[in-house]
């Protein structure tokens, strides 16, 4: 039985590890694991493993953080297989150096290596992989080949790949936004596909900006949250204005409130003691800039991080089309709510993509004569037009005014139809959801409304 998995990042990589194991030819479709988000990551992996820490003050810190949108039964069901993660990574040989802090949590219970983590978590896991037997298959996946509710596998510059399962491991879209540290690839065009084909996504309004961005000379990079564990300090004319470890919706919403009041915001770190060992690759992209952080202030910004809505799918990883699957932030169950707690996403990725391994051997989706099946995609168009929008109209605070004038610039923008539909659903998501909750905030609708403690589904047009 084949297995296609697009996407190498630590969700595909984990998945396709334990399917091969448990017999399966897989295939993984896509760029080197240096594309991927989960190689950028920076902090580590929340393992509520140690003494003092336990699963369930994990998931009060993670509802918290959600603003009670979580779906529990998802948490639970992450959160309890935290020890199993922990068990599979050092089985491969990753070796944890550390356990700090992050906001949010009320326990030291990040585990993280020379906050570099995600770089030696993938290569590990590439490795692993490797001698699975694995296929790679270097290239873009330009759509999914779904008929009549089935999925029959991708397509990959115009030629149909079959498989049997097909396991959506993309990552996320905040590449359709103008400024992220992540990979200018993720740009959700197979969650906009699955859309359209009969899976819809869920929660596309909760956009998630790291508070702490830097737009230098060479590009825009994450300075980690770990950097603020380790106490540095957020400064506007030398003034502290915000607690440093809040979560990431409240920090961010106030460095940006900073900004517009015309304050430039910086990131001190001259207190933490020995930055270069620590962080070395923070350290690295700063010097390369210009800036020593033992004594240069370093200018930061909210950029665009982590995109916490995705193709629905249900505990196991299944969409409503057979056979198609989705895992990592490729897809939204409920686990994050309406804010992503900090380093819960690289433990969602291994569980999911364990999880979805066990899923389609019980599933064992049925074999079968392949139908035509149209080839649609042509280009993707003005991407670049795309980006500005979200990040001008869907960014760190919203209002009805600007949410409707992004819906009706976004028709006179000439893109791939599945892009611009994720954008709309992004917009018009958050137009409907009047209030502020974790990620999406509204400054005409500025807190929490009862009657919006529900999940968005987005099926072509949005409905809360």
């Amino acid at each position: 039985m084949k297995v296609g998995i697009i996407g190498s990042g630590a969700a595909g990589l984990t998945a396709a590890v334990a399917l091969a194991r448990l017999g399966f030819d897989v295939t993984v479709i896509g760029p080197g694991i240096r594309e991927s988000n989960s190689y950028l990551a920076q902090a580590g992996i929340a393992l509520p493993i140690l003494e003092g820490d336990s699963p369930k003050a994990h998931f009060l810190d993670t509802v918290k953080a959600g603003k009670y949108l979580n779906d529990e039964e998802a948490v639970w069901s992450v959160i309890s297989k935290a020890s199993e993660v922990y068990s599979f990574l050092t089985s491969l040989g990753l070796e944890f150096e550390t356990n700090e802090t992050e906001g949010g949590h009320s326990f030291p219970r990040v585990f993280t290596i020379k906050n570099e983590t995600g770089k030696h978590m993938t290569k590990v896991l590439y490795m692993a992989a490797r001698e699975e037997g694995v296929h790679f298959v270097d290239g873009f996946a330009e759509e999914l080949a779904v008929r009549d509710g089935k999925a029959y596998g991708v397509f990959l510059n115009g030629e149909l790949l079959r498989f049997d399962a097909t396991v959506v491991a993309t990552g996320g879209f905040s590449g359709l936004f103008k400024y992220t540290a992540g990979s200018p690839a993720n740009l959700g065009l197979l969650i906009g596909d699955a859309v359209t084909k009969g899976a819809p996504a869920r929660d596309l309004e909760f956009v998630q900006f790291h508070p702490t961005g830097y737009i230098g000379r060479n590009g825009v990079f994450l300075i980690s949250e770990a950097v603020r564990g380790a106490g540095a300090r957020l400064l506007a004319d030398g003034e502290r204005f915000v607690d440093e470890l809040s979560t990431r919706d409240i920090v961010a919403r106030a460095i940006y409130l900073q900004m517009i009041a015309g304050r430039k915001v910086f990131l001190d770190a001259t207190g933490v003691e020995d930055f270069k060992r620590r962080f070395p690759q923070i350290y690295a992209f700063l010097r390369r800039d210009g800036i020593d952080p033992a004594r240069d202030p370093i200018p930061v910004s909210p950029i665009a991080h982590y995109t916490i809505g995705g193709i629905a799918t249900d505990l196991w990883y299944r969409t409503p089309v057979e056979g198609l699957y989705a895992i990592g932030e490729a897809m939204s169950n409920g686990f994050h709510g309406a804010n992503r707690l900090a380093s819960n996403s690289l433990l969602e990725c291994i569980v999911s993509g364990l999880e979805v391994s066990r899923t389609i051997a019980r599933d064992r989706p049925r074999e079968g004569e392949v139908p035509e099946v149209p080839y649609r995609f042509d280009s993707l168009g003005d991407v670049d037009s795309l980006r500005g929008l979200l990040w001008e109209h869907a960014g760190i605070v919203r209002n009805a005014g600007s949410l409707r004038e992004g819906l009706e610039k976004l028709d006179s923008i000439e893109a791939d139809e599945r892009l611009k539909l994720l954008a709309r659903g992004v917009l018009e998501c958050a137009l409907a959801r009047e209030e502020s909750r974790g990620a999406h905030y509204r400054e005409d609708f500025p807190f929490m409304r009862k009657n919006f403690e529900r999940p968005g589904f987005f099926k072509g047009r949005c409905g809360l």
